[in-house]
């Protein structure tokens, strides 16, 4: 049977950090206070000027060169993202532009801090069924300009970056011991809107909004839907927990990826953990902890990894993947 096989990493950051101290300067709150509830030290803010297509693209290009590839050998781009650089035409084409292609099909998906989990996904399904051969799957944000900067109860929480791979099909044995996504699933539940939110958009407020967010409520069911789905995946893909290297999941606060561990008895040393150095990044947060762990030689070929993420909507997801 055909896999869809990630073969290169990259990932971008903007180059200026704004260190929880430097927070404290402008908002009621304090380095101690939101390490003790998030882990987050710092985050990365994307410049005057520079886009989310921009930081895809850094991204995109890295991956490429992970992979050995150039953009004449992609024929397919997703770009998973909430912050798209205009409201149409999508992300992914305009990336497409900027790595100087012509050719191919490139398009946007929406599920927010799921949305790297869809694209890989929908990429899955394309490369496996044939439709098409080499893939680019890009998560990329500029969440610094949905926030409201006098909220310190979401302002602390996010920052700006972008994460890519590269995925070409390649034919495997069917079993659980082939390279690339072994199993994927992906739920969504829209009755929680209002926990997880953006307040405007062009069809209803003509405006950006700002995000709003119910942080309590929201880690009782991020830490519930993201066990179960992460066990549902498992099972999709005829492997146990023991079975899993890495647990890569999405950056959003410690005590999320602490809890979820636990619900799962997986020890914290499995679990790549970035939301200190990046805080949230969104649909980037997963690529951007996958492309660290593989140039730091965590990952290493035959590694089991489970990717994992949940995101307004409510939307999430996971995928197992063998390395």
């Amino acid at each position: 049977m055909i896999r869809a096989r990630i073969i290169g990493t990259g990932s971008y950051l903007p180059a200026r950090v704004l260190a929880n101290a430097e927070l404290a300067a402008t908002v009621d709150t304090s380095d101690e206070w939101i390490v003790e509830r998030t882990g987050i030290r710092q985050r990365h803010i994307a410049a005057e000027g520079e886009f989310t297509s921009d930081l895809g693209t850094a991204a995109a290009r890295r991956a490429l060169d992970s992979a050995g590839l150039s953009p004449a050998d992609i024929d397919l781009i997703i770009v998973a993202t909430a912050t798209p650089d205009q409201t149409f035409p999508a992300c992914a084409t305009v990336i497409q532009h900027k790595l100087g292609m012509t050719h191919g099909v490139a398009f946007d998906i929406a599920a927010v801090c799921s949305g790297f989990l869809y694209a890989l996904s929908v990429a899955d399904a394309l490369l496996t069924s044939g439709a098409h051969r080499t893939a680019l799957v890009i998560g990329a944000e500029t969440f610094s300009r949905l926030l409201d900067w006098e909220d310190r109860t979401t302002c602390v929480l996010f920052g700006d970056g972008a994460g890519a791979v590269v995925l070409r099909a390649e034919t495997g044995t069917g079993t659980a011991a082939d390279h690339g996504i072994l199993a994927h699933r992906l739920h969504s539940d829209g009755r929680y809107n209002d926990l997880l939110y953006v307040d405007g958009g062009p069809g209803s407020t003509g405006t950006t909004g700002k995000l709003r967010m119910k942080g309590r409520e929201v880690f009782r069911h991020a830490v519930t839907n993201l066990a179960n789905v992460m066990t549902e995946t498992l099972a999709a893909a005829g492997l146990a927990a023991d079975d899993v290297a890495w647990v890569i999941p999405h950056q959003a606060n410690l005590r999320i990826l602490e809890g979820t561990a636990r619900k799962l008895n997986l020890p914290l040393d499995r679990v790549i953990v970035t939301v200190q150095a990046h805080a949230n990044t969104s649909a980037a947060s997963v690529p951007l902890a996958l492309d660290t762990a593989v140039r730091d030689g965590r990952i290493k070929t035959g590694d089991l990894l489970l990717l994992e993420a949940m995101g307004g909507g409510f939307t999430w997801g996971a995928a197992a993947v063998r390395w």
